[in-house]
């Protein structure tokens, strides 16, 4: 049995009525229009008629050139390319994905060394490779779980993190030395990140602890039968990770703790200062309520509080930080004026300055200290967008810098600030790396992913809609997906998800935590509509809108998916007697109690591994 057929069978097996079959539909029901002609296994079929998407971007230290891990022939095993933004041509660096098999990732993760932009090193196979200039390449360490590899600014080290800790490796007179570990952890513990400190032999990083949680058994069946696995699993009012940050002296090889007030409050971000005198942690409390930036002086280990904020009704931790230019003070991301919005914090005493405000949302920042701009992406153009703007730091204007096109950006910025690499997408485009030159204004796509067969199809017509809530009149967007030829003047079968919290997304496949994608364009070709709604505990509509799922785990989240379906029954796009509802986790909770709080509204429902225990959502 194939992989896709594995993905649909397991859920139906959980629930009786959990069968989608637009063959039932009765004679009303108008054929669909020429569209979308291939099978599920042909969607999910290797080479991807998508294409593979590209990842691993890392700019020279120059900005001259741009590193990144691509498979022009849509396999799953990527190899390194570079594209020059001098001479504006792509070079393919490495073949390796060619002699893989196609189940294989290729190169995982490359990165340039500094001090030389004509080496760069990579993983593969759990082994780190140096490539140099002349076509040469060197294997100069293996390790389990090898990433995060960087050179150090002088160019004379490599650092990387593996499954044992983090390890250095030292260059002089052409050759590499073998590997050095300069951070020891435990089973269950592992290294998150890690950054170099300015002006010192030595690095910041950050470790979560396992340990405290208790171990749990899942059991499933997959492949020849039974299956087993143990994972860290706390439950309710059991304990919980630990979170700690330190510093490491790569040549003594001394390490120290920073303490914090509570290990187990989480740690959102954190950064190491400009001038490497001071490092920030974003963080919180297990419940989310009291939102807290500290500032320690690396040097002493000394800790104040910069930042506090504290609200009882808070559900999201969306909360980011990071040096302002010159260090004076932090940019802080909060929703503290109702929305997710940039504010200047100069020191303790000063008042937060507003950057942005608005009746929408941003959902990461970057600094050109250089310029004085800050770099955003939000959704101001449309709920499902995360397009790119920037706003001057010392306060002016707001300028969208991405193209007019609608979609959602990811992007990677060069050292000097003047261009980024961004993945693009929308709901009509895979995923392909641009150009983005942030001074002229303008931008090129370096990859073509889809292949021909991606444009001979007629794919699902996606539309955004808002309608009111039927309970209080909370306005709810929703993510709809439509045949091709829809006809608005009779009912279709409606699918309502996958069910989840952040899905009303512009970008091709809509939300990505699972690859349901091809799932999602077979059952349009087949008649079927299928919604997505932006149910309360969402990101993007505001403080008030994500605050709504207090306390409403199973309750408010399914009126919001009732609203939709109702919303479209009486628009007569859906008929009230044959629509679906899925999804997974937290996704399968919501299926559920919608299947049996609102009988006669669902004709059938697939819950897979649903998150039925709710208990801890309502501490707080």
């Amino acid at each position: 049995m194939n992989s896709v057929s594995r993905f649909l069978l397991i859920p139906a097996l959980l629930l009786p009525w959990a069968v989608f079959n637009s063959t039932s539909a009765d004679d009303s029901m108008p054929d669909a229009a020429p569209g979308m002609s291939l099978t599920l296994d042909e969607l999910y079929a290797s080479p991807s008629l998508t294409g593979t998407r590209p990842r691993g971007i890392a700019w020279s230290a120059d900005s001259s050139e741009v590193a990144y891990l691509w498979n022009a022939q849509g396999h799953p095993g990527r190899d390194i390319w570079v594209y020059s933004v001098t001479d504006r041509k792509s070079r393919r660096l490495t073949w390796l994905a060619d002699e893989a098999d196609v189940a294989g990732n290729g190169v995982t993760e490359v990165a340039w060394l500094h001090g030389d932009h004509a080496r760069l090193a990579y993983v593969l196979d759990e082994a780190i490779h140096i490539l140099d200039a002349a076509g040469g390449d060197k294997v100069v360490a293996r390790d389990q779980g090898i990433r995060a590899i960087n050179g150090s600014p002088d160019g004379r080290k490599l650092v990387y993190i593996s499954r044992s800790g983090i390890w250095t490796l030292e260059h002089s007179d052409g050759s590499w030395a073998s590997p050095r570990q300069v951070l020891a952890v435990e089973d269950k513990q592992q290294v998150t990140e890690y950054q170099w400190i300015s002006g010192r032999n030595a690095i910041a990083f950050s470790l979560t602890d396992n340990r405290p949680l208790p171990e749990r058994e899942i059991h499933y069946y997959s492949g020849d039968g039974l299956q087993v696995d143990r994972v860290s699993r706390a439950f309710p009012g059991q304990q919980t990770a630990h979170y700690r940050l330190g510093t490491v002296d790569l040549a003594s090889g001394s390490i120290r703790y920073f303490e914090r007030p509570d290990e187990r409050h989480y740690t959102w971000n954190w950064a190491v200062s400009g001038d490497g005198s001071q490092l920030f942690v974003n963080s919180s409390d297990l419940l989310v309520k009291h939102h807290r930036i500290y500032l320690y002086d690396i040097a002493s280990g000394k800790r104040v509080e910069f930042y506090h904020e504290h609200d009882a009704r808070h559900l999201r931790p969306d909360w980011r930080a990071a040096w302002a230019p010159g260090n004076e003070g932090l940019v802080i991301l909060t929703d503290r004026d109702g929305y997710l919005h940039l504010y200047h914090q100069q020191s303790r005493q000063s008042a937060p300055r507003q950057l942005t405000s608005g009746d929408w949302e941003i959902s990461a920042f970057w600094i050109d200290r250089q310029r004085a701009q800050v770099y955003f992406l939000a959704n101001r153009s449309g709920h499902g967008n995360r397009l790119l703007y920037r706003v001057p730091f010392g306060g002016g204007k707001v300028e969208r810098i991405s193209s007019e096109t609608n979609g959602m950006h990811a992007p990677v910025f060069s050292p000097d600030m003047r261009y980024a690499a961004s993945i693009y997408s929308n709901d009509n485009k895979p995923h392909d790396l641009h150009l983005l030159d942030l001074q002229a204004g303008s931008s090129e796509q370096l990859t073509r992913s889809p292949g021909r067969v991606f444009y001979e199809q007629r794919w699902a017509d996606v539309r955004y809609i808002e309608f009111p809530s039927h309970i209080d009149g909370t306005t709810l967007v929703g993510r709809l997906s439509l045949p091709p030829g829809f006809n608005p003047d009779r009912p279709y079968p409606l699918i309502v998800g996958s069910v989840y919290s952040d899905s009303v997304l512009n970008q091709w496949g809509g939300r990505q935590s699972h690859p349901t994608w091809g799932l999602d364009q077979y059952l349009v070709a087949q008649g079927y509509i299928l919604l997505n709604v932006n149910i309360r505990g969402s990101w993007g509509q505001g403080r008030k809108h994500n605050q709504g799922l207090r306390h409403g785990y199973g309750i408010v989240d399914i009126e919001d998916l009732h609203s939709g379906v109702k919303h479209l029954v009486s628009a007569g796009f859906a008929d009230p007697d044959r629509v679906g509802i899925w999804g997974s986790s937290y996704g399968g909770l919501m299926t559920m109690m919608s299947l049996f709080k609102k009988p006669g509204v669902y004709a059938a429902g697939i819950a897979g591994a649903p998150a039925t225990n709710v208990a801890h959502a309502y501490p707080g």
